[in-house]
């Protein structure tokens, strides 16, 4: 367990802006920040951060809350994972208790999985770094690679022993269950016998956004033909090839700083990049790039340059890439390196200072690189010229921008001397077969001879007790210590005996005005979330006058955060943009809040008579005329009741 005196000086300590801004591209909007939403494919940014407030919203997914929960949503950190986390990125001492062996045994499969992945990890290095057989094979190797200690233990390189079950006895003899070093790939097992994956290899951990071990990449070192020189984790729970970039712990800050990454191909092209100074590099791992690699990039930035190795194979494979970054509204750049070389012997041969020239003068848009690359092929060939400005025209199509596309056509147009008007035409043709084929497949999901009937589509029906709940935890948020005059309208006689409504001022807090106010009326919350946050508002209200939102935020179960979170952000989602620079003056709920606390608690008294005359209007329906006289004196009461409010709201029934 984690002391809480280690918790409170997390949370002081955290900004949600920076942590935030670790994994999502942020650029500010007002007093908050907006990007697109880690959490779901869209183009239009909804996701939203308030530095005020320490809070986070993705309306497009309808999650929220505060640093942490972000954490636990986006990396699948438990409470106290995402905690140390924060905790390390502020440098903040973590004091803790040892846990027993039954709550270790709480932990879910997934949660074993990356247990087994840490532990691995810190077995392959303390074998690199203390061994005889990882200092004599692996750290040579490395060093011969030229990569320094410093840079080693950054990426934090290893040794798996060249033993058939070294590392596998040692994690089962430290409690390690033989079910998730299995489950992870480190270890496979044939009947009843157990085997080392990686054995004799040199170790490269792939770390998510976060920096969580997820799988291992593992290099050969000897000759043996029949073994594969590179060998990477299976898929599992934890590790989906697909949708990880090796680097990108390390290369996050520096890609939303830069607002570019380089793209490479190997685990050594990114080592020897940052170790020369370039950190803005993430690598695919060796394997072909994907749809969900492009996107964990354009959570930083929209533009991506291709780092291509000097061998034709190396570029082709390379070039299958661009057209799904440019399908992504990303924009691609390309360059590629001297006959002989690939990114990790330039960065090693070249300063930082004279790789960084090399990359400025020699990066070229993804349209001239693939002209120049392709003409090189088709020469004098009207038939390789003719397949090759087709093939440069498919790339285009796939921008979704059309502005964009109009001005590739032009250039394209320019490069190759063919005429806009036949490239043009020639992009249309493959759109359209592109949206046919689409349309295709979509009429091939479909049930045959299905007919579907269009119903008429009904107006949402709007929860007008959920509505007015939710504005009541609102106020008390925002305005609950608020101090405000308040404005009621009581029923006195006059000298002629009459009762007439008289306004009376009294000067009282938000929070105790609806608090008294609720309880005259003995109103209750019928939604579930409301009543607990309630409960939890007058309490921290009545006991703090320092009341501050982000602290009760971290104090509340994430589940209910986000309630409170969608709450917070809603008036930031549709805040009007600049009226005052146009003359329009809106009148803030800032500058009335007495008002609005009136109207709140009135509408919902209203809203509850009304459903009360509902519900003795259906018994008079149901009882005999002789027994139904007393309900309805009962309703004519509350009917009387409601013209006095609705006189207080000023509306005419």
């Amino acid at each position: 367990m984690i002391h809480k005196s280690t918790i409170d000086a997390v949370f002081d300590a955290t900004r949600v802006e920076e942590v935030i801004g670790d994994f999502v591209q942020l650029k500010k909007a007002g007093s908050n920040f907006k990007g697109l939403s880690p959490f779901s494919e869209e183009k239009t940014p909804s996701f939203m951060v308030s530095p005020v407030k320490q809070i986070w919203k993705d309306f497009s997914s309808g999650k929220g809350g505060n640093a942490v929960a972000f954490l636990m949503e986006h990396e699948h950190f438990t409470y106290p994972e995402a905690i140390k986390y924060l905790a390390k990125k502020y440098n903040i001492e973590v004091e803790e208790t040892e846990q027993t062996d039954e709550q270790k045994q709480q932990a879910d499969a997934r949660e074993s999985m990356y247990l087994v992945s840490e532990f691995a990890n810190s077995y392959f290095k303390n074998t690199l770094h203390k061994t005889e057989q990882g200092k004599a094979i692996g750290l040579t190797y490395f060093k011969e690679r030229g990569f320094t200690e410093e840079t080693i233990k950054k990426f934090d390189l290893g040794y798996s022993p060249d033993s058939w079950d070294a590392f596998t006895t040692e994690a089962i003899k430290k409690g390690y269950k033989l079910e998730y070093l299995e489950n992870t790939g480190l270890t496979i097992v044939k009947e009843e016998k157990q085997f080392d994956r990686f054995k004799g290899r040199v170790m490269f951990p792939i770390q998510s956004m976060s920096g969580r071990v997820l799988g291992f990449g593992g290099r050969i070192l000897t000759n043996d033909k029949k073994a594969a020189k590179y060998l990477n984790s299976p898929e599992s729970e934890i590790y989906h090839k697909s949708k990880v970039l090796y680097g990108i712990y390390h290369a996050k800050q520096s890609i939303a700083k830069e607002d570019n990454c380089y793209l490479v191909e190997g685990y050594t092209d990114v080592i020897q990049f940052h170790q020369t100074g370039i950190k803005n590099v993430v690598s695919s791992s060796g394997t072909a790039l994907t749809t969900d690699q492009i996107r964990l990039i354009n959570r930083l930035t929209k533009n991506i340059t291709v780092l291509f190795d000097s061998d034709a194979a190396g570029m082709r494979a390379s070039m299958r890439g661009i057209d799904l970054i440019l399908e992504q509204g990303m924009n691609v750049k390309v360059c590629s390196f001297p006959d002989g070389e690939d990114p990790d012997s330039f960065a090693k041969q070249n300063t930082m200072e004279e790789l960084t020239s090399y990359l400025e003068e020699n990066v070229q848009d993804f349209m001239s690189f693939k002209a120049s690359m392709l003409q090189e092929e088709s020469k004098n060939d009207p038939i390789k010229r003719a397949e090759l400005v087709r093939d440069m025209v498919t790339s285009i199509s796939k921008i979704p921008d059309v502005i964009k596309r109009e001005i590739y056509v032009k250039e394209c147009a320019r490069i190759m001397d063919v005429s806009e008007d036949v490239l043009f035409d020639t992009l249309a043709q493959i759109r359209n077969v592109d949206i046919k084929d689409q349309r295709k497949q979509q009429k091939q999901q479909k049930k045959p001879l299905e007919v579907i009937k269009n119903e008429p589509q009904k107006a949402p029906k709007v929860d007008q007790q959920y509505e007015l709940e939710r504005k009541i935890i609102e106020i008390l948020l925002l305005y609950g210590q608020q101090e405000e005059e308040f404005e009621d309208l009581v029923l006195k006689e006059n000298d002629e005996g009459e009762l007439e409504l008289e306004p009376e001022i009294h000067l009282a807090k938000v929070f105790e005005k609806i608090y008294l106010d609720l309880q005259e009326d003995e109103i209750e919350f019928t939604n579930n979330n409301f009543k607990e946050v309630y409960s939890l508002l007058i309490d921290q209200l009545h006991q703090n006058e320092n009341f501050k939102i982000d602290s009760f935020i971290n104090q509340i179960p994430p589940e209910i955060a986000s309630e409170v979170t969608s709450i917070l952000m809603i008036d930031d989602k549709y805040a009007l943009s600049r009226w005052y620079d146009k003359e329009i003056h809106v009148k803030q709920k800032e500058s009335s809040v007495s008002q609005y606390v009136n109207d709140t608690i009135l509408n919902l008294r209203r809203f509850l008579i009304s459903q009360k005359v509902e519900e003795l209007s259906q018994e008079v329906k149901a009882q005999h005329e002789v027994d139904n006289q007393e309900s309805l004196q009962d309703i004519m009461d509350y009917l009387s009741l409601r013209k006095i409010l609705s006189y207080k709201l000023n509306r005419v029934i």
